[in-house]
Order: structure tokens, then sequence, then C-alpha cells
């Protein structure tokens, strides 16, 4: 069985694209900070985490070495947010040929969508893309940030890239493997108050 998928590709060519957020509020104890040390472990943990629900499987097969060369790499950088010392989420950017700089996995882990994380991880992101050259010697200043959505993502995707100043600049069509999602697991999902306070 194979799916129609349709994938979207969106930039940005002026940091002056990137469009305000207004993030969660201070006492929710949002922070975000950069993975330096690379790490196969924690990446694969948030790339089955965020993934797990919208068939991020391109990955799945990696062995732990393609991991470490991958992340290893100059001008790979992994962003993590955090809710009060809880991974909420990531962004993964990687710098490309002609200053081109890739958001190659942004998303947050289901328990901590709906909460205001998602865009101030994404706007934090982007500019970390726009200034990634000087964390990097040798990297070309970025010119161009861009990012790919397809039709099996959520489904707040393509507004979420679009709100914060990206434009769509071609659609393609492809059949692809029917596979069903790998899934977090059963009941993994949004936080309700219950659920937060133990019960």
């Amino acid at each position: 069985m194979s799916l129609s998928v349709t994938t979207w590709y969106l930039e940005q060519t002026s940091r002056a694209d990137l469009a305000p957020v207004q993030g969660p509020p201070p006492e929710q104890g949002v922070r975000i900070a950069r993975s330096e040390v690379p790490s196969p472990e924690f990446s694969r943990f948030l790339y089955t985490a965020v993934g797990g629900d919208v068939t991020w499987t391109d990955r799945l097969s990696w062995p732990y070495a393609r991991w470490a060369e991958y992340l290893g790499r100059p001008g790979v950088e992994t962003w993590v947010a955090y809710e009060r010392g809880t991974p909420a989420g990531f962004i993964e950017l990687e710098a490309g040929p002609d200053g081109a700089v890739e958001i190659v996995y942004f998303g947050l882990l289901p328990a901590f969508q709906g909460r205001r994380i998602g865009g101030l991880l994404l706007s934090y992101g982007i500019e970390r893309a726009w200034d990634l050259a000087e964390r990097w010697p040798g990297q070309a200043p970025t010119k161009r940030v861009w990012v790919h959505t397809c039709s099996k993502d959520g489904r707040h995707a393509m507004a979420n890239y679009q709100r914060r100043g990206f434009r769509l600049y071609d659609t393609t069509v492809a059949e692809e493997p029917d596979v069903p999602a790998p899934g977090p697991w059963p009941g993994a999902g949004p936080r309700t108050a219950g659920a937060a306070a133990g019960e």
C-alpha cells in the first residue's frame, strides 16, 4: 500500500522575516539550551519521543556510530526546550552550502503540546539558525533558513512555520509506503491538570 504525501518547502531569506512570538509565562519555568556534547542516546530519545506519532522513521535504523558521526559534524546543532528541567521538545539545525541553514527537525513531546512552548522554541531556533556561523568558525554567514514539512506531520506544522515568517517556495507530491506511525506508546499525549498532579 502507498500513500500520496505532499511536501511543502518554506524559507526565510532575511533575519527580518522572523515574526515575534509571545512565549509561556515565566512561572512556567521554560528555558532553551543547546545540547553541546554530541549524545546519540539523548538525540535518539528526542527523535523518537517527538516523532513517534507523526511517522518519523528515517533515523530509526541508524546505528550508534552514524548518530555520533552526524551529531559531531560542524554546523549541526540541537537546541532543547525544558519545562522545569524536563525535556519538552527540540529543534535541530544543519548548516549547508552557500550560507543555507536547514531546520532538519522541530517538535514537542506530546505531553508538552498546547503549552505555548512550540512557538517560543521555533522562534529561538530560527534566531540560532541566523547566527549559527558565529559559533562555528569557518562557516559562511547565514543567508537563508529553510524547512520542509509534509502532510504526515502535525496538522498545525505548516501554519506554525508561516506564523514565524516562513514563505512557501516549492511543493511536491510523491507516493510513499503507507507505514503506521511508530508511536510513543498508548496513552501518551497532552498533560491534564490531574495528570500533572499525579492523579
